[in-house]
């Protein structure tokens, strides 16, 4: 027993030192210990929490690895040979729907100057507005920079961040996306220019690429295009101008908008402010410069006279808002623009306003003074086909057809007809909702009250508010569809109100009328003192002639530059109306025309539904209504167009003082819509 046991124990040690022996070396052959992941000898979570050596180790190899990737783009990303080889100076040209040249705009307007040449407070203007440390920083701002990771690491703007040297680099570059790849070459790019060019010889280039609007790269052209000077004439007021325009001129040119205009006096006067912060201008000069200095008004293209101009600017808006283009991109030129614009239809509308209007003499009757005629005709699919925007765009280039700024009177009353039979009323608060038809039943007299389920609407003058009728006639029990035809107020602001008045917002803002050309929810609004553009009218009525298919009006098919083919956000058709309900709307526009207010029209054709417009306080005449093939507003009132304040149409063009003011409006409408039907 005894020898057993030894030899028990005999074998238990060698078997143990053999062990130890093995563990051993198998301790020997990890070198990558620190992966034991999950931790073993550990219970529970805590297998699962690495070890500090495990974090230090894994920190290490990311920033080994970023080191190496940062290394690497650095080397291979390479500095432009010729840094000013980025404009070549070309037109923009437009075309006619048929492919014909309809327009070529302008030469990229880009002239360099020597830094000398810049006032040094016109440089220091710019530099206080965007990169007040330059002379300082090394092509880059590590702040900046911060901020720019921080918005990309949110799924932020990616824009911010970027120094007068990386900017001249995004100028010089013509790449305007904001994304991480091309931030990063900016950033490597402008430190390797830091590296290889002098602080003046970057603002000097920065100063000779960048757009400030009206078509001008460079600052020279652009003292040129805003002042009518050389930038060596330049004050420091009108540097800091100059300088705002830096951040956006479509935003800060004060030329384009009120909106604009305030915009850039804000910030001409905190570059100004921000001068002073800097030391670049004294408390005692800035205080001089108090007045805003008022840019000189932007010269039209000769090429763009008659209609074109408005044909051109609007072809420019619609690519500028539905692709990635930028407006410096687009000053550059390279571009063709193919438009949805007819050229016949063009001169047709023009001429059916030169016709109707022969009549209008503003140099011996006060009544004609100051007459404004927009209109636009537009197909169902969207297309715009044509518009007439005023008499020249040389002269005037205001857009009569795209204005927001005058009521669409009774030519409102179809989308208020569609609403009802769409969505039904309500007469109780939280009530069920009842349906409507064309022959449901409402009181035509002038003067009714008009009801809100509680009772009558009172005004805010303390009255309760009536209905009213044109000639205050009254007209008995009507049917919704008579209504329409006959053009009868009443029975459309109470349908308006029994609709409820968000509803009936609903439906016009499907039908293609902008949000922002609402009118304000009081029982007017079933009568039309929303302020939709004759563009939009169009649109909307066509939605009647497409079976309920709604698309947004364009006026570009398509864009290219030298050739290739751009991205262009075109619109969709989407069902705004059940097909039943645009042809019960479609019925009575066509049985307007044939016994109703629009019975004048029927001298368009055959098939031509439409509906006059009018205000009660006579601001305003529309005709509205298509063929089939077209839908087609004219609108007509009389403005100045400094505060636009409408002007009675009473007496217009020596007409009877009960004349209806949809009269000269439905003129063009009928001569146009018979010369292209």
């Amino acid at each position: 027993m005894r020898a057993a046991e030894q030899g028990g124990e005999a074998g238990e040690g060698q078997g143990g030192e053999a062990g130890e022996e093995q563990a051993a070396g198998r301790r020997r052959w990890r070198p990558l210990r620190w992966i034991d992941y999950p931790r073993r000898g550990r219970r529970g979570f805590r297998r699962w929490l690495p070890s500090w050596r495990q974090l230090l180790a894994v920190a290490g190899l990311v920033l080994v690895t970023l080191t190496g990737l940062v290394a690497w783009f650095f080397k291979v990303t390479k500095v432009p040979a010729d840094l000013n080889a980025f404009a070549t100076q070309q037109n923009n040209v437009y075309f006619w729907a048929d492919g014909s040249e309809m327009a070529r705009v302008g030469d990229t307007n880009r002239q360099e100057v020597p830094l000398d040449r810049v006032p040094e407070p016109v440089q220091w203007a710019v530099l206080s507005a965007e990169n007040a440390t330059f002379y300082s920083d090394p092509g880059i701002s590590v702040s900046g920079i911060g901020r720019a990771v921080f918005a990309m690491a949110t799924g932020g703007d990616t824009q911010g961040g970027s120094t007068i040297t990386q900017q001249y680099v995004k100028n010089i570059y013509l790449n305007q996306r904001q994304d991480v790849s091309r931030k990063l070459s900016e950033m490597v790019i402008a430190i390797k220019l830091d590296q290889r060019m002098s602080k003046q010889d970057i603002l000097a280039g920065y100063l000779n690429t960048s757009w400030f609007g009206r078509g001008s790269y460079g600052i020279e052209r652009a003292a040129a295009a805003y002042y009518g000077k050389d930038v060596s004439q330049l004050n420091p007021s009108e540097g800091a101008l100059l300088a705002a325009l830096l951040k956006g001129a479509g935003q800060f040119d004060p030329g384009l908008s009120a909106e604009n205009h305030q915009r850039a006096e804000e910030r001409w006067a905190w570059i100004l402010d921000r001068m002073v912060d800097t030391g670049k201008l004294s408390a005692a000069e800035r205080a001089t410069y108090t007045v805003f200095p008022e840019p000189r008004p932007q010269p039209k293209a000769a090429g763009l006279s008659g209609q074109t101009g408005y044909l051109v600017d609007m072809a420019r808006s619609y690519v500028e808002s539905h692709s990635d283009i930028t407006p410096a991109q687009f000053d550059l030129g390279g571009h063709q623009i193919h438009t949805t614009f007819d050229k016949a239809k063009v001169a047709a509308l023009a001429a059916a306003v030169q016709d109707a209007t022969k009549g209008i003499d503003p140099g011996s009757r006060e009544a004609d003074k100051l007459l404004k005629v927009g209109a636009a005709s537009v197909a169902p699919d969207g297309r715009i086909v044509a518009l007439y925007g005023g008499p020249d765009y040389l002269k005037q280039g205001f857009n009569n057809a795209n204005t927001s700024s005058v009521p669409i009177g009774s030519a409102f009353a179809p989308l208020v007809y569609a609403a009802g039979l769409s969505q039904g009323v309500q007469h109780q608060r939280d009530g069920a909702r009842t349906p409507v038809t064309p022959d449901t039943l409402y009181d035509g007299d002038n003067g009714v009250n008009v009801q809100t389920p509680e009772g009558p609407y009172w005004g805010r003058d303390g009255k309760i508010v009536k209905t009213a009728n044109d000639n205050k006639r009254d007209w008995g029990k009507v049917s919704l569809r008579s209504a329409v035809e006959q053009s009868v107020n009443g029975p459309m602001m109470q349908l308006a109100m029994d609709v409820g008045l968000d509803r009936v917002r609903q439906t016009a803002t499907a039908l293609g009328l902008l949000p922002d050309s609402m009118g304000e929810f009081v029982p007017a609004f079933g009568t039309g003192n929303s302020r939709p553009s004759a563009i939009r009218a169009a649109d909307a009525y066509a939605v009647f002639a497409a079976g309920g298919s709604h698309t947004d009006p364009y006026s570009v098919l398509r864009v290219s530059r030298n050739g290739e083919p751009l991205a262009l956000r075109l619109p969709t058709a989407v069902q705004a109306l059940p097909a039943a309900v645009a042809g019960d709307v479609d019925a009575a526009l066509k049985g307007a025309v044939r016994g109703g207010s629009a019975k004048a029209m029927a001298a368009a054709g055959p098939a031509v539904a439409a509906k006059t417009g009018t205000t009660a306080d006579r601001t305003a005449g529309w005709t509205v209504g298509y063929n089939g093939q077209l839908a087609t507003a004219v609108t007509v009132f009389r403005a100045d167009l400094k505060d636009m304040k409408l002007l009675s149409l009473e007496g217009l063009g020596g007409a009877a003082p009960d004349a209806p003011d949809s009269d000269l409006p439905g003129r063009i409408w009928t001569s146009f819509m018979k010369a292209v039907g």
